[in-house]
């Protein structure tokens, strides 16, 4: 793993040039690490909201989605509900949550890049939102108190934290009891060449620092959380790592031949008991 800092400047710097772009109105993507050109779609972000959904919101919103999946359609979001999207990047989530949650309802944007958050609060203000809240912090220090909100989404971001764990730690400190958590998320299934593992260009591309499928579910449970399960999305082949591979400075056939089938996008699901339990994981109440 490469220095926790050096990613996440590395990240913000990544994301903050995305968030530039979308507001001069060109579509970019997060797989490889760097902006796709020529009009070429990422893989892992593209094809991943109805047009449906997307009417009446700023192409902006759109434009700066990098996710790999689309957690508003799969999770169950109820009026009056409060919700909190990690990572929000240009608010897509966030807006189609707060229109499920409805006037008596509450959705939180958090992010830590401020080019994201300016294009985030524009794109609010374009659509006319009104109960939403876009914050700054890190998801491995949610600025929310304990038992605040009913939902956290997110959209291939938690694969961006290089201590995973405290970000469990912290979604199941600020979910109410019997809250839930339903994320999509890149996780790997199989070992992966250390290379890939090593690349600060494919952390920021959401790939080098996905956890095995297993390793994401043992550490949502030993943060607490019950009833935990992977559904898989998508499975990528051999020709999708060739994209997101490409500008990492690795040997882009002998690596996508040899991650072929192995990197999937998911859908995650975890609830917070209603009734907390004495931790009986070592470290886990730490």
């Amino acid at each position: 793993m490469k220095d926790e800092k050096v990613l996440k400047q590395v990240i913000q710097a990544e994301y903050g040039q995305a968030a530039r772009r979308a507001k001069q109105g060109k579509a970019s993507c997060c797989g490889s690490g760097s902006i796709l050109e020529d009009g070429k779609l990422d893989p892992i972000t593209q094809n991943l909201y109805d047009t449906e959904e997307t009417v009446g919101l700023p192409s902006e919103a759109l434009m700066a989605s990098f996710g790999c999946g689309n957690p508003t359609a799969l999770a169950t979001i109820q009026p009056g509900e409060t919700v909190l999207d990690l990572g929000s990047g240009g608010g897509i989530d966030v807006f189609l949550s707060a229109r499920r949650v409805g006037p008596t309802g509450k959705v939180y944007g958090l992010d830590m890049t401020d080019d994201m958050l300016a294009l985030a609060r524009e794109n609010q203000r374009k659509a006319g939102v009104t109960n939403v809240e876009f914050l700054k912090g890190e998801i491995e220090d949610i600025p929310l108190p304990d038992n605040s909100v009913d939902l956290i989404i997110s959209n291939c971001v938690i694969n961006l934290s290089p201590d995973k764990s405290r970000v469990f730690k912290e979604a199941f400190r600020v979910l109410k009891p019997g809250g839930r958590l339903a994320v999509s998320d890149i996780v790997v299934r199989g070992a992966i060449p250390s290379e890939i593992r090593h690349s600060v260009e494919l952390w920021a591309g959401c790939v080098a620092g996905a956890l095995d499928e297993n390793d994401y579910l043992s550490k949502l449970t030993a943060a607490g959380f019950e009833h935990v399960s992977l559904e898989p999305t998508r499975v990528y082949t051999a020709d999708d790592a060739r994209d997101f591979i490409i500008g990492a400075g690795l040997d882009v056939e002998v690596v996508a031949k040899a991650v072929d089938g192995k990197f999937l996008s998911g859908f995650i699901r975890a609830t917070k008991p209603t009734v907390e339990t004495a931790c009986c994981s070592p470290g886990c109440c730490s």
